[in-house]
């Protein structure tokens, strides 16, 4: 399911050209994923690490993950808890 969510979260991914040339990409559905490389395939690999490290950070912590394309990968909560 994880991988799932990677792919679709990486689909929603906006990627801008700097005037240096090099790349910067985010995923507004994931705050703080940004990521920069000095070619697009570079920009898009990095993007794909700090979305992973995101996804693994914030629910390590118990952050609220967004549902992406309806995928739901927050833990779910104990019944009677």
């Amino acid at each position: 399911m994880l991988t799932q969510y990677i792919e679709k979260a990486m689909i929603k991914a906006e990627y801008e050209k700097l005037e240096d040339g090099s790349y910067c990409g985010k995923i507004s559905a994931c705050p703080g994923t940004i990521a920069f490389g000095n070619t697009l395939y570079e920009c898009q690999k990095e993007l794909h690490f700090a979305l992973e490290d995101w996804l693994i950070s914030g629910l390590r912590h118990g952050d609220k993950i967004p549902v992406i394309e309806g995928i739901n990968s927050n833990p779910k909560e104990a019944i009677g808890a």
